[in-house]
């Protein structure tokens, strides 16, 4: 008697592989945002890479713009800030599929946000939009600190089945 699996029942042969959802489209404004300043994505497995290069450097989490649409106005005022705080910065955006993980890297909890990064240290980070004065005040003074440790990374739960990074 031949053994009856959840694959054969539907047809797949079990060395097929069960097509992942695909990850969700940069928004343009990210795009943008990462064309502006040359930027590029920032992944779990690039991520150690980014971090340790020399010199001041951003990481933006955006999350999904729809739950967070404050998101798209930090993407567009970042270069800005960046302009306003007079000295040269890379810049980095988590895709939306990789947040999570790389998000645990440096204890950010809220979208959007922004982590401030120098030689491999980690300077601090600022979540939100904020108004104009008080966002270039807050980027100057993060950026005034010596680098430190980052903060310990979060815990993560996930359901039963819940996809990471693809």
């Amino acid at each position: 008697m031949q053994e009856t699996t959840p694959s054969s029942l539907h047809g797949a042969r079990p060395a097929e592989a069960v097509p992942r959802p695909k990850a969700p489209p940069t928004h343009p404004l990210v795009s943008r945002l990462l064309a502006l300043t040359h930027g590029i994505e920032v992944r779990p497995e690039t991520v150690e890479a980014f971090e340790a290069a020399a010199g001041d450097a951003v990481v933006f989490f955006g999350g999904d713009p729809v739950r967070f649409p404050e998101a798209l106005d930090v993407a567009v005022v970042l270069p800005e800030l960046i302009a306003a705080a007079g000295r040269p910065m890379r810049v980095g955006a988590v895709p939306r599929d990789c947040e999570d993980a790389v998000a645990r890297r440096y204890a950010v909890q809220r979208w959007p946000s922004l982590v401030f990064l120098r030689d491999g240290g980690y300077l601090g980070t600022l979540a939100g939009m904020q108004d104009w004065e008080v966002y270039v005040g807050a980027v100057r003074e993060v950026l005034a600190r010596e680098p430190g440790r980052r903060p310990a990374p979060t815990i993560a739960i996930h359901a039963a089945g819940a996809a990471g990074c693809h």
